[in-house]
């Protein structure tokens, strides 16, 4: 598995910050009617769980827009990808139906609360990715978005760059059809709780979904 680091600056100041990570062989078919009732019927329960005030008080989006503010950044203009994905189905807008690994992930992602990075292990560079901040000099073509100021955001980045951060991933590392190796990770800025399970249910639906073999799941802090 790449190794996951996380630099002074990021422990400082989150300092109950746990990070999971799956990897494993996949691949990363148009995502099945099954797969897409799935989805939907995470976005029911949301729906009928959460008020759109309440969504920023999950404990796990709230931990990452505190994550944000203590970088500097404002988590109500670029909302962290989870936060989102929830608002979507309070008010009942539609996901986009993007590909397995994809839906999976939002699966996940609605389901715990915690913004996920989805990449593609191959086009990740070196072996080593580590979590930083976000620069003024930091270049990041955020997936569908263009170019995205990162500035004070939490910021995954490979050998060559940045790879994900809470609101978008990197056009660079994305899961596309020939995705063969997936790295997952999971932002778990306040703390283990929750985590597991999140790793589990990843499991669950890549294993049913997405073929995956060689599966290797780990949490720490």
């Amino acid at each position: 598995m790449i190794e996951l680091r996380i630099s002074e600056q990021v422990r400082a100041a989150c300092p109950q910050l746990a990070v999971g990570a799956l990897a494993c062989r996949v691949c990363n078919p148009a995502t099945t009617d099954e797969l897409w009732a799935e989805v939907e019927a995470e976005c029911r329960r949301v729906a009928g769980t959460y008020r759109l005030e309440d969504i920023n008080k999950r404990p796990a989006i709230q931990a990452t827009r505190q994550a944000y503010k203590a970088f500097g950044k404002d988590p109500n203009r670029y909302r962290p990808s989870a936060e989102a994905l929830c608002r979507r189905a309070v008010k009942g807008l539609p996901l986009y139906r993007i590909s397995a690994l994809v839906d999976i992930i939002n699966i996940v992602s609605m389901r715990s609360g915690f913004s996920i990075g989805g990449f593609d292990a191959d086009r990740v560079q070196g072996g080593i990715v580590t979590l930083g901040v976000g620069t003024a000099d930091d270049v990041f073509e955020g997936i569908g978005r263009g170019v995205l100021n990162i500035e004070g955001l939490p910021v995954w980045r490979d050998a060559v760059g940045g790879i994900g951060t809470p609101t978008s991933d990197h056009e660079r590392t994305k899961l596309t059809a020939d995705t063969a190796r997936l790295l997952m990770i999971v932002n778990a800025y306040n703390g283990h709780d929750g985590l597991p399970e999140a790793l589990d249910l990843a499991t669950d639906l890549l294993c049913r979904y997405a073929g995956a073999e060689e599966v290797r799941a780990t949490g720490n802090g």
